[in-house]
C-alpha cells in the first residue's frame, strides 16, 4: 500500500502547491473560523477542493478527514482514510511568509502509512512510505539520535516550557520555533532540529503525514504520555504530541508532568 499511494501523495501535493501559490497570501481573501478556530483563506478552500477531486478520484474506497471539510463520520468507518491539511501554517501564508505546508497522509487501520509534505515557497517535499524510509526532495532523512542537552534544539511555542507543565524544571535545551506543526515534524526528521513537541490537544491533520517522516527517519513519536498516536479517530484530536532521536524523546517524556498541568 505505501508503495502505491506514496507517488499519488507527492504528485497530489505539487499539483496543490501550484494551486497554493497562484493565490497572493496577504491579499486573499480571508475570515476566522467560529470558536476562535484561528483563519481560513481562499486559498486553503482550493486547496482542499483539488486534494479531494485528485485523491478521492484515485481512491474512491478511502475515508477523507480535512481541516477544510465538514467531518462525516462514514470515515470511522473505512479501513482507510485520507488525512489532509490544505494549508498548515495559514497566519504565515496570509502574512506573505514561506513557512507554511500542504500536508497528506494516509492512514490504514489508525496507522499512518504513506505522508508527503511539500512547501512550495520553500520548494521542500518531504514524503515517506511505512519501511520505505523518510526523503526530502528525493535524498534520505535521518534524524539525530544524541540525548538531551543544553544543545538539543527543540522546536515549541514558548508556553510549552512554562514551569507547570513540567515535573522540576522545564529542560534547559534551545527552543525554536516554526508556524507550521507539519513543517516541525518533517525538520526533525531531516535532522535540522533535535525534537518538538507540543502539549496542547492537537488535530491529526496537523500530525498525521509529519508523524510517520519522523518515524521513518529513525525518530519516536508519541503523545504527551508516551502513548502511540492512532489516527482517524471519532473525535480526530491526539493528547499534544512529542517527538525526536529516541533518547531525546524518552528523556522530554520522562520530565514532561500529568495530563492535567496542560
Amino acid at each position: 500500500m505505501p508503495a502505491t499511494d506514496l507517488p499519488l501523495l507527492i504528485d497530489a501535493a505539487r499539483i496543490a502547491g501550484r494551486v497554493a501559490t497562484s493565490f497572493a497570501g496577504p491579499t486573499a481573501a480571508r475570515w476566522d473560523k467560529p470558536g476562535d478556530a484561528g483563519p481560513v483563506t481562499e486559498a486553503d478552500l482550493a486547496v482542499n477542493e483539488v486534494l479531494s477531486r485528485t485523491l478521492q478520484l484515485a481512491r474512491p474506497n478511502y475515508g477523507w478527514l480535512s481541516e477544510e471539510t465538514e467531518d462525516s463520520a462514514a470515515r470511522l468507518s473505512a479501513d482507510t482514510v485520507f488525512i489532509i491539511d490544505p494549508i498548515d501554517g495559514t497566519r504565515s501564508f496570509v502574512e506573505g511568509g514561506r513557512t507554511w505546508a500542504i500536508s497528506i497522509g494516509v492512514a490504514h487501520r489508525g496507522v499512518v502509512t504513506a505522508a508527503a509534505i511539500y512547501l512550495p515557497l520553500r520548494d521542500k517535499l518531504y514524503a515517506a512510505g511505512a519501511g520505505l524510509g523518510a526523503t526530502l526532495n528525493g535524498a534520505p532523512l535521518v534524524a539525530t539520535q544524541g540525548g538531551m542537552t543544553s544543545d538539543s534544539k527543540v522546536l515549541a511555542a514558548r508556553p510549552t516550557f512554562d514551569a507547570k507543565h513540567w515535573r522540576g524544571d522545564a529542560p534547559a535545551v534551545e527552543r525554536h520555533y516554526r508556524p507550521s506543526l507539519a513543517y516541525r515534524l518533517s525538520l526533525v526528521g531531516e535532522g535540522k532540529f533535535d525534537g518538538m513537541l507540543t502539549l496542547r490537544p492537537t488535530w491529526e491533520w496537523d500530525i498525521a503525514a509529519g508523524s510517520l517522516i519522523v518515524s521513518e527517519a529513525g525518530g519516536t513519536i508519541t503523545d504527551r504520555t508516551g502513548a502511540p498516536l492512532r489516527f482517524n479517530n471519532a473525535h480526530p484530536a491526539l493528547n499534544g504530541v512529542v517527538a525526536g532521536g529516541p533518547g531525546l524523546h524518552r528523556a522530554l517524556v520522562g520530565e514532561l508532568g500529568p495530563d492535567h498541568a496542560a
